[in-house]
């Protein structure tokens, strides 16, 4: 990794591009005036010390590692050229090759933070092209350990994959979350009670996981062995198909990631 890592973020005045940011100096991986932002119209006002620009050239010219985080719809409109410089996109679905050619760069990684990254607990996969190399891969590694945890994975595919499984950060425990506040207050309980009760629940079972290193499946095996209210409840959700639903809605983020790439 360069001694002085200038980073530019194209969509830096975006919500991921900035959560990115701010990883990557609380991190203290460079120096506020080592990063450069791009925004569309109204600039943010964060990161003093940083360069904004309206120019995606611009920020690319002023960089060593250029991210791209702007929405795949949006990315068409993105003119620039990087020039052989490391660009990491933490867009889903757009192809390493895609990258590459209309930046002009061979130097090129596609990521899949998520929503976690906002307070350092995103998991980020990656996936390098072959003109990637040893230095490249660890100033990717370090980037993606100041949001979180990443990991290097194999194939394109794999990102498809994830990005269904844990691109989607907070969607699903909210989903479930949700879900249950409003059964809850279909049964009774205040707004102000079930929002409390669900969120402690959802963030203590991140947690009990986290703490336990132990798979999902083991903790859930634990309380069907009690064979008490909880596994009652986890019996009558799998029977109600709750296992095929989220097979599904992976199934659907994967085809919907392939999709993406080939538009």
């Amino acid at each position: 990794m360069p001694e002085v890592l200038k980073i530019g973020v194209v969509g830096g005045g975006g919500w991921l591009g900035g959560a990115i940011v701010d990883s990557i100096l609380r991190g203290g991986l460079t120096a506020p005036e080592n990063i450069c932002l791009s925004y569309r119209s109204r600039r943010p006002e964060r990161f003093p010390g940083s360069f904004w620009t309206t120019d995606s050239q611009q920020l690319a010219d002023r960089s060593d590692v250029i991210i791209l985080s702007v929405r795949p719809a949006d990315w068409p409109f993105i003119t620039m050229n990087a020039r052989g410089k490391l660009v990491i996109s933490v867009m889903a679905g757009i192809r390493l090759a895609s990258i590459c050619v209309r930046h002009d760069t061979r130097r090129a990684v596609r990521s899949l933070p998520n929503a976690a990254a906002e307070v350092g607990k995103s998991y980020t996969p990656w996936v390098a092209a072959d003109d990637v190399g040893n230095e490249d891969r660890t100033t990717v590694r370090a980037i993606f350990d100041a949001c979180g945890i990443q990991d290097e994975v194999q194939s394109e595919r794999d990102i498809d994959y994830l990005t269904g499984l844990t691109g989607s950060g907070p969607a699903f425990p909210a989903l479930l979350a949700a879900a249950m506040m409003e059964h809850a207050i279909g049964f009774g309980l205040s707004p102000e009670v079930a929002n409390r009760a669900v969120n402690t629940l959802i963030v203590g079972a991140g947690r009990l996981v986290e703490h336990r290193h132990d798979p999902p499946d083991s903790v859930v095996d634990t309380f069907l062995d009690y064979r008490g209210t909880t596994a009652a409840a986890i019996k009558a959700m799998r029977a109600a198909g709750f296992d095929q639903s989220v097979a599904q809605g992976l199934a659907a983020a994967f085809e919907q990631s392939l999709r993406m790439g080939l538009s």
